[in-house]
């Protein structure tokens, strides 16, 4: 009998995309991310720094690749809002995850202006993030070059451990005042955590709302990838592409608690160990510098060639939580992320929504 991926490889039968419409998709699609991922631009206009600086901003890692942002520009600062028509109400019903995803964006923005000469002094008030730019000598932070490389690696790893002093590195690098990281990277706590996972996943395989909200942000294919510029496009985790017609048939026909579990539990008995991050409070605030203390780990991982991914499961489901942080011993904080990391292979890269969709 054959199995789920089989039978999705054979439904795609030639003929249904044109050979030449999937070709131009992927000469586009690399053009895109060549643009996009072009090294850090240094400009005397203004104006072209201020938008190099959200270009920057924008690769920062966001649930389901949403980018839940907006930008507005005015000389000398830079206010970045919350876009809520790119909620996701299913899995992130108090907006904890498009908060975390701002403060990815504001470390990605803070390093990117500090490299071009600018101070950027960030403060939070009425739900908006303000980073106030004054000139200063440029400060070239190795995580810089990283923005355009870190990536959520959806893959297996190679199982095998990192040095004790590059986990310090990563830990050191996301060091910020209000939130509390732990690592585990001993196989009986990489196990417990596993057993979070598969237990959130069940959970929300067998969520019809969250499973329609999930379809709604995979693209099947590049052409639509390239339409939204967002989303998570099936390719980067493995899948294969296909029609959007007949990926929406199948989506729900394919997806099991089982086999994700079953790929959940490959992802994490090959990663060298688990990060939970842990803010102090649970409001926006707080979250925003999860988010921001999380994208600096990241990218120190990138630099050191060490892979991430999220496995945030066992925070989405609010029972489950609970229990988690009790395992962790946190009482009654809450835990906000959940990263496995590891050395593994790098992925093709997802997009991004053009300047002037998130400018405003």
């Amino acid at each position: 009998m054959a199995t789920r991926r089989e039978f999705i490889k054979s439904a795609a039968l030639p003929g249904l995309v044109s050979t030449n419409a999937a070709c131009a998709a992927s000469d586009r699609y690399g053009l895109t991310l060549s643009a996009l991922r072009a090294p850090l631009l240094e400009s005397g206009d203004q104006a072209a720094l201020l938008r190099e600086m959200v270009r920057c901003a924008t690769l920062a890692a966001s649930g389901h690749n949403t980018q839940p942002w907006k930008f507005a520009l005015s000389p000398g600062a830079i206010s970045i809002r919350p876009d809520l028509s790119r909620r996701t109400p299913v899995v992130d019903p108090d907006e904890h995850h498009l908060w975390v995803s701002l403060g990815c964006a504001t470390e990605n923005l803070v390093l990117a202006a500090a490299a071009l000469g600018k101070h950027a002094g960030v403060t939070f008030d009425r739900q908006e993030v303000h980073v106030a730019l004054d000139s200063a000598a440029p400060v070239r932070s190795p995580l810089v070059d990283a923005i355009f490389h870190r990536q959520c690696t959806r893959s297996e790893y190679d199982g095998q451990p990192i040095p004790s002093d590059m986990i310090q590195e990563m830990a050191r690098a996301a060091d910020r005042s209000g939130v509390g990281l732990l690592l585990l990277t001993e196989r009986t706590k990489v196990e417990g955590v596993l057993d979070y996972v598969t237990q959130g996943n069940s959970a929300q395989i067998r969520d019809a709302a969250f499973v329609k909200e999930l379809k709604n942000w995979v693209r099947f294919n590049q052409a639509d990838a390239l339409a939204t510029g967002d989303g998570l496009f099936s390719r980067l985790t493995g899948n294969p592409t296909l029609p959007r017609w007949l990926g929406n048939v199948l989506f729900g026909m394919v997806l099991s608690d089982k086999t994700e579990n079953d790929k959940y539990a490959r992802h994490l008995r090959s990663s060298a160990g688990v990060a939970v991050f842990v803010g102090d409070r649970a409001d926006a605030a707080s979250w925003l510098e999860v988010g921001r203390s999380y994208e600096r780990f990241a990218l120190a991982a990138t630099a050191l060639g060490v892979r991430t991914a999220f496995v945030n499961q066992p925070i989405e489901v609010p029972a489950l939580r609970t229990q988690f942080a009790q395992w962790l011993g946190l009482r009654s904080r809450r835990p906000d992320l959940v990263v496995r990391f590891g050395h593994g292979p790098q992925l093709p890269y997802s997009l991004r929504r053009p300047l002037a969709d998130v400018i405003v």
